[in-house]
């Protein structure tokens, strides 16, 4: 297949997924309204959007419905209500379980009557601070239910961080648990929670408790106090179930925090129909997922990945969601998701690429694989941090089925460029997240936000406005950040923060923030490629590479590595060995020469490489540790490593609040 141009006056291709792209940017009001036909509606839209200006749209403007009726209650009057919507694997505690379409159905209807005991309305927001069990998604449908506006906080995020969401969003009643468990310790949330409150705004009235048996703390412990507390459980059994309320397609779905770049979170704004409408089709032309196939996506229901593809999209399809309490490897051991997939008959696994670095690490020659039945696996999805090659090739040799890298944001909510599977499964190019989703107009700009339509020269990756349905509808109490953050810098466009390129078949390959280029005296090197080339050495699992200062050069790239499990070597032959690849690869430009050996990289909870807290590091800055930490004593080995420039000392502000 040959795609010849991206832009959208070029000749109409011939291939079924050009034929849909090219109709989805030429004549997207159809496209749109054609596809607002995947779901039920209140009152059907007659127009697809209507834009107020070059900076602002809305979706389906004149329609109306309800998001949980088309996750559920349709699928439960279709006749379907005994087909499984929910399964529960929590390798945590051993529990497993099954809830069907109809048993979904009473819990959501129940628990959205509790929450309209507690006095949410439409517009209201509800907190939802949960760990990885069935309750968070009930509670998230319950609140769609009511037109109610959720916001869901990562299981586990300390008080402060939960109070400043709790300042933002002014929710009414927050949704926790006793608890939640790591592989190593269990966090009691209803301290967090109870610290929180008291550092917040007051805006909170009812907390709403699902105890968990293994982890002390109940309702019962904090009652007598300003803010009324619930055992769920109880108030279920009371409550009066609650029909589904219709809502403008353009009423906010939800708000999910993503880190700003003045340290204050930005709440991303979702609407409800045009959410509704992008994901379902994206079930079907991005997944290949059709109504009863099982679907995993192996990450947590904090993340914008298990808002869209734990609990919603898998749900509007008529699908069966698994919801997973463990991890890729230690939950026993690297097998554990081959073990799932076997035993629920899982078809398309989605999770990110350092999972998959996890299980190669502890299990290079997929073993763990070899001991499952995974034959019912027909494609594995990978986003979150860039796919590199040498990762690629060892899931593609290994596990014989389609690996498919796609690319998309917190912001956007679905994918911006993908292999879709679900139209046809393009020819695969390692280190491609391959084409650009319908709906989705991407352009290369350069810094003067002049297109370059050069194919394979490098630039800022935009795209056009409007955006599709489903991506970012404003940012919470603050529209100017949405304009100064995402729309100021080249205008007419969203600016996605990453650089890539465009090659001559219209693949896209992206190669990383436009951040995380290093200016070597001159020369503009990116990072992403050093890793590429660090990662392809057959003694590394994992790599990093930041751009440090250096007095003679202006920045120098300094890497950071992990070791595959088994792997013993001399630690300064290794680094002699990875320097020269390095430079052999990518050339002398690069002027490699550092790289240091660590156990583990310092990452979120959702598996990101926090690069810019090794940088600071390494360059002696001050730095705020990341609430999204999963170990902070990853960082106390960047630390050890010393400053890059021995001319710079670690002040110790810095060491002692990464040991905080």
């Amino acid at each position: 297949m040959t795609i010849h141009s991206l832009n959208p006056n070029a000749p109409v291709r011939t291939d079924a997924y050009a034929e849909i792209w090219q109709r989805s940017i030429t004549n997207p009001e159809q496209f749109w309204l054609d596809s607002a036909e995947l779901i039920d509606w209140d009152r059907k839209p007659t127009r697809a959007i209507h834009r107020h200006s070059d900076t602002e749209w809305e979706w389906f403007p004149d329609g109306m419905l309800n998001t949980s009726y088309n996750a559920v209650d349709r699928h439960v009057l279709a006749g379907h209500g005994d087909r499984t919507a929910i399964i529960y694997d929590s390798a945590m505690t051993g529990t497993q379980s099954r809830i069907s379409y109809a048993e979904l159905q009473e819990h959501v209807a129940r628990f959205a009557g509790v929450l309209r005991a507690s006095g949410v309305e439409k517009g209201d927001r509800v907190l939802i601070y949960l760990p990885m069990i069935p309750e968070a998604i009930i509670s998230m449908l319950a609140c769609a239910r009511i037109g109610a506006i959720h916001s869901v906080v990562f299981g586990g995020f300390a008080a402060n961080e939960l109070a400043v969401r709790i300042d933002d969003a002014s929710p009414k009643v927050i949704v926790t648990t006793s608890g939640g468990l790591e592989p190593k310790r269990v966090v009691e949330y209803l301290p967090i929670v109870d610290r929180a409150l008291k550092a917040s705004n007051g805006s909170v009235q009812t907390v709403i408790v699902a105890d968990r048996d293994l982890i002390p703390g109940s309702a019962a412990d904090y009652q007598g106090g300003e803010v009324r507390y619930l055992d769920w459980k109880e108030a279920e059994q009371q409550a009066e179930p609650v029909a589904p309320v219709p809502v403008e397609a353009t009423h906010p779905a939800y708000i999910l925090y993503t880190s700003g770049t003045t340290g204050n979170p930005k709440g991303i704004v979702r609407d409800t129909g045009g959410h509704a409408v992008a994901l379902t089709r994206s079930m079907g032309q991005i997944y290949g997922i059709k109504p009863g196939d099982v679907f995993w996506s192996a990450s947590d229901v904090g993340w914008v990945v298990g808002h869209s593809y734990i609990v919603y999209a898998p749900l509007l399809a008529g699908a069966t969601t698994v919801i997973y309490e463990g991890k890729p490897v230690g939950t026993p051991d690297a097998g554990a998701f081959f073990r799932v997939v076997e035993q629920y008959g899982v078809k398309v696994l989605f999770t990110a690429p350092t999972a998959l670095r996890s299980i190669r690490r502890e299990d290079p020659e997929l073993e763990g694989a070899d001991r499952y039945d995974i034959s019912s696996l027909e494609a594995l999805f990978l986003a979150g941090e860039r796919l590199d090659t040498e990762t690629y090739h060892w899931a593609n040799d290994g596990l014989h089925c389609p690996v498919i890298d796609h690319w998309w944001q917190t912001e956007t909510g679905w994918a911006i460029t993908a292999n879709p599977r679900g139209i046809e499964l393009l020819e695969t190019k390692p280190g491609s997240s391959t084409v650009p989703c319908p709906g989705v107009d991407l352009r290369i700009l350069d810094a003067d936000g002049t297109e370059i339509t050069e194919p394979g020269v490098e630039g800022n990756i935009a795209l056009k406005l409007p955006l599709p349905p489903g991506y970012l509808k404003t940012v919470w109490g603050a529209p100017e950040r949405f304009h100064s953050s995402y729309l100021a810098e080249f205008p007419g466009h969203y600016s996605t923060g990453d650089s890539g390129y465009v090659d001559k078949d219209g693949y896209v390959f992206i190669m990383g923030r436009t951040d995380d280029v290093i200016n070597v005296a001159g020369h503009r090197i990116s990072a992403g490629a050093i890793e590429e080339s660090l990662g392809q050495h057959e003694a590394v699992a994992e790599a990093a590479v930041v751009g440090v200062r250096d007095n003679l050069k202006g920045h120098r790239a300094y890497g950071v590595v992990t070791l595959k499990h088994g792997v013993e070597v001399a630690e300064d032959a290794l680094q002699r060995s990875l320097i020269a690849h390095v430079r052999e690869t990518i050339g002398p430009v690069a002027a490699f020469r550092d790289v240091a050996i660590v156990s583990r990289l310092p990452k979120t909870r959702s598996g990101k490489v926090l690069r810019k807290t090794i940088r600071q590091i390494l360059d002696g800055e001050d730095v705020k540790v990341p609430a999204t930490i999963e170990d902070r004593s990853t960082l106390d080995e960047i630390v050890a490593l010393g400053p890059a420039d021995p001319d710079v000392a670690h002040t110790g502000a810095i060491v002692t609040q990464i040991a905080s």
